[in-house]
């Protein structure tokens, strides 16, 4: 009996470091998954299906595309001028990404609902020399990813929280 205390112990440290580990390894999946769509858009020259710098173009090509309602949100007046938006694809299943502006720089927004797909990176993350940047507000997954530095990225990202 002296031994099963240990064991049982044992068992539950095993077991949290196998969540642990795979909720890591999801982090590191989406965020191979938003660096390679956010380097597909640039190289295929598919940057936008829609190409518009107004909110109200933008929003509605969404609605009639997508099962939700992403919030396209105008920065130009903060430095980030919405250039446009098209469809692309994160685990397994359809997003929208939002394409903004900083300079010379291109900013993918990727956004789809939270429910089912929830996502649990909050911080920045560097992978391929991009910097991403991944947050939940009000049910939707939100990951902005661009070459532009982390203090921009971040500053972008704050504008819509």
């Amino acid at each position: 009996m002296r031994w099963l205390m240990p064991v049982a112990a044992s068992a539950v440290v095993a077991l949290m470091a196998v969540f642990v580990a795979f909720n890591q390894s999801a982090d590191n999946r989406l965020t191979e998954e938003v660096v390679s769509s956010h380097i597909r858009s640039r190289m295929a020259e598919h940057l936008t299906d829609v190409a518009s710098s107004d909110q109200h173009t933008v929003k509605p090509w969404f609605a009639a595309r997508v099962d939700f309602a992403p919030p396209v949100t105008d920065l130009k007046e903060q430095g980030f001028p919405l250039a446009g938006g098209r469809l692309d694809y994160l685990q397994n299943r359809v997003v929208a990404a939002e394409v903004y502006k900083r300079n010379d720089h291109v900013i993918n927004l990727f956004v789809w609902p939270a429910s089912g797909n929830r996502i649990t990176m909050k911080k920045l993350s560097v992978a391929k020399g991009y910097n991403v940047i991944s947050w939940q507000n009000s049910g939707m997954n939100y990951c902005a990813v661009s070459e532009l530095n982390s203090v921009e990225l971040r500053q972008f990202a704050d504008l819509l929280k």
